[in-house]
């Protein structure tokens, strides 16, 4: 079968769930026919990103967070207000997906959580069967807990969800842990791990591993390694303007961004503490090390994973950088022990039988719609 992916180019996690699956696609026989990864001035594509794709790779223009001047906190209106004035940059960006798609012809189109592939997949109808994954289509399971919401927070998660999710013949929902299934359309399965990872052997080192997406926590780090020369961090940023390593304490290194140097450091560190993304989460655990989660503030999905993260056993979630009350933690608690390699083990045979039952529902020909449609947002339909 061909696949083509399209993948929301905030912040790592959807860009390494996408090189695990094509990866174990490609394993399969199958092939990516092309790789469209959406993009914008606040993030920078990983090197590393491009390297473990072998299809090609197409950047478009999609919506992204807009941060404070620390970078720190989502500025919620002001994400909206921004991305607004860029749609005709966005209706450009849906013609150019139209056309990799027309040109490729895929049997599957998959995305990784961007708002513009569902878009796409409602106005212009394709052919394709289109499945959507991510860890944020779990809510649509009855079992799961939010984050308490202000500000329409919850309301807003939701609806970005359904967006991203138009007219979807298949939503994967990656979970911390094994769940029960509802509707045929929505499949819980196993969090999707780079093959790296496993060829890991943990050790123990004397640091805590930091991963911070904003920079703007560094600030914070740097006064606690003052205070604190006894604990050794090692932080990974995303921070164009510094230096590949960075020593600003003896205690303290900052690395640039590095696919395999970060799953190496994961591997030795005495535990991660990071914002809240599902991925970083899920490697930690795989390895059995343990994590302290902290939401990015005004990025609600990230609270929810916190609480879900701490309910299956990952760690603590507190709401800030305090690497003295994580250090505690660590030294208390043994974390060797979760369920996560057995669940790891079933994505195989779960893989297996998405592929050789597609659900292409769509009875009608790709048909470019109203750009300025009313849509109906529902993810889940009777099969």
């Amino acid at each position: 079968m061909k696949f083509l992916f399209i993948v929301q180019g905030e912040g790592r996690g959807h860009m390494t769930q996408a090189i695990a699956l094509a990866s174990m696609l490609e394993e399969k026989g199958h092939q990516i026919v092309s790789v469209c990864i959406g993009k914008s001035k606040r993030r920078k594509i990983p090197n590393f990103v491009y390297e473990s794709l072998s299809a090609p790779v197409v950047t478009f223009e999609s919506p992204n967070f807009i941060s404070d001047k620390a970078n720190k906190k989502i500025l919620l209106r002001r994400t909206l207000t921004y991305n607004l004035f860029k749609t005709g940059k966005f209706l450009k960006s849906l013609k150019l997906l139209n056309e990799i798609v027309l040109s490729q012809q895929p049997d599957v189109i998959i995305n990784f959580y961007d708002l513009l592939a569902g878009v796409y997949n409602f106005c212009y109808r394709p052919k394709s069967a289109f499945w959507v994954i991510g860890h944020q289509y779990l809510t649509a399971h009855p079992k799961f807990r939010f984050a308490p919401s202000k500000n329409f927070e919850k309301e807003l998660f939701l609806l970005n969800n359904k967006l991203t999710a138009l007219n979807a013949d298949r939503i994967l929902a990656l979970s911390f842990n094994k769940m029960a299934p509802g509707d045929p359309k929505f499949v819980i399965i196993p969090p999707l791990l780079r093959k790296s990872l496993f060829e890991l052997s943990p050790s123990q080192e004397d640091f805590i591993l930091c991963y911070m997406v904003n920079p703007g926590y560094a600030e914070e780090l740097i006064r606690f390694g003052k205070t604190n020369p006894q604990i050794k961090i090692e932080a990974f940023w995303d921070n164009p303007e510094a230096l590949k390593l960075e020593n600003p304490l003896p205690n303290i290194t900052f690395h640039q961004i590095d696919d395999h140097l970060f799953l190496t450091k994961m591997a030795a560190c005495r535990g991660l503490l990071s914002t809240a993304g599902f991925e970083s989460i899920c490697e930690a655990m795989y390895l059995g090390k343990p994590v302290m989660m902290v939401p990015v503030a005004g990025q609600y999905e990230q609270a929810c994973n916190a609480i879900d993260g701490e309910a299956a056993g990952a760690g603590i979630a507190h709401h800030e950088f305090d690497f003295a009350l994580f250090d505690n933690y660590i030294t208390s608690h043994d974390q060797s022990k979760n369920q996560m390699s057995d669940w790891i083990k079933s994505l195989d045979k779960l893989l297996n039988q998405l592929i050789n039952h597609p659900l292409n529902s769509k009875p009608h020909k790709s048909k470019l719609a109203n750009p300025y449609f009313k849509a109906h947002l529902t993810i889940t339909q009777k099969a």
